[in-house]
């Protein structure tokens, strides 16, 4: 009896560590990033405008992680620049970018309607000039800016501001998922905006080994986790390249253990979890698809394995789009790891591609 765990006993020490909005402490294998996103930041510690920055990567590869670490270190060194992280999938217009930064600054959230965005805009720039503050704004998950059309005219009202506000210092740093999709932005913005570009590259398998393994020791009691059961889940993980994926998949392996009341997470409590961890990154994934794209996805989801041929042909009846678009979403679907699509040797100069999903349908469905 003494190997079962009893009713009052866990084997977590720290469960908040596999949270996936917990920031950790050590943060592994981005020493890099981390560096040039300081080298950007720096300026603006001594009251001029910081460099722009562009943070690009597949999603799930510690973008946003490396932005938090660095603005935690400004707030800690000085009240001088004024760092603010806006969530562009919550705030996806000019007017609710600006709110946050105005919340930020001022310490309250403009009313929702009643007041333009030019008094808002002015305020922020106001405030800046007469405390002499610079302000740093990372517009996290800035696709959806691209989605809604709004991205140009938020860029270009924070890099123009010190025009209009003489001695108002802003710095942008856009974090963007990169999924296969080119983003154009606007050459009066592009001409202003010229930002450093920090790549953050999907982690190598013995990355996402070294990274969950110290989550692991860290949040698990000593001896809950082996190497067998660390080893599956880190290949699960580096499968979907979405370091998500193996954190939530931690944490439910080891709710599996428990239900058992087992000291040890076995290989069974990683295989069973996983079917629950895996849509992590289909949700991840799918809030970010515009409305094309869903259309394609849910055609795919219909048909389960398709040609793209005759996919292509329903999928212009519907939405009168090219081929050339088409193809483009077909690619994006494939690098967000949501299909496969396979050559099969027939067609046109053997180019002929069978599409499938690599997920249930109905998990798709569900979430469309």
């Amino acid at each position: 009896m003494k190997d079962l765990l009893a009713w009052d006993q866990t084997l977590f020490k720290d469960s908040e560590l596999f949270e996936l909005d917990h920031v950790p402490e050590h943060f592994l294998h981005r020493d890099a990033q981390l560096q040039s996103l300081m080298y950007g930041v720096r300026p603006a510690l001594c009251g001029a405008r910081p460099l722009n920055c562009l943070c690009i990567g597949s999603p799930g590869t510690g973008k946003t992680t490396a932005v938090v670490k660095v603005f935690e270190e400004i707030e800690k060194h000085t009240p001088k620049v004024v760092p603010v992280l806006v969530n562009c999938q919550v705030n996806s217009t000019k007017y609710a970018v600006f709110s946050q930064i105005f919340k930020k600054l001022i310490g309250y959230a403009p009313p929702v309607s009643g007041v333009s965005f030019k008094k808002v805009f002015n305020e922020v720039a106001k405030y800046l000039v007469e405390h002499e503050k610079v302000l740093v704004v990372a517009l996290d998950d800035m696709n959806f800016l691209f989605y809604e059309n709004e991205v140009n005219d938020v860029l270009y009202s924070l890099l123009r501001a010190h025009e209009t506000h003489t001695g108002a210092r802003m710095g942008v740093i856009a974090i963007l998922s990169d999924t296969g999709v080119p983003h154009i932005l606007d050459p009066k913005v592009e001409t202003v905006f010229l930002p450093e570009e920090v790549r953050f590259p999907q982690y190598t398998k013995g990355e996402v080994r070294d990274i969950l393994s110290s989550r692991a020791k860290l949040g698990f009691y000593p001896g809950v986790l082996d190497d067998s059961a660390l080893d599956r889940t880190a290949e699960h993980t580096f499968a979907l390249g979405d370091l998500r994926v193996g954190i939530d998949l931690l944490k439910r392996s080891g709710l599996n253990a428990e239900r058992r009341a087992s000291r040890t997470i076995s290989l069974e409590d990683v295989e069973s979890a996983y079917e629950k961890s895996r849509l992590v990154h289909l949700s991840y994934m799918m809030r970010s698809l515009k409305e094309d794209e869903k259309i394609l996805l849910g055609m795919i989801s219909e048909m389960q394995q398709a040609n793209s041929g005759e996919l292509y042909e329903k999928f212009h009846l519907q939405t009168s789009l090219g081929y050339t678009r088409f193809y483009e979403l077909l690619n994006k679907l494939g690098a967000l790891k949501l299909i496969d699509t396979d050559f099969t040797g027939k067609g046109s100069r053997g180019r002929s591609r069978v599409v499938t999903l690599r997920y249930q349908a109905d998990e798709v469905k569900a979430r469309l």
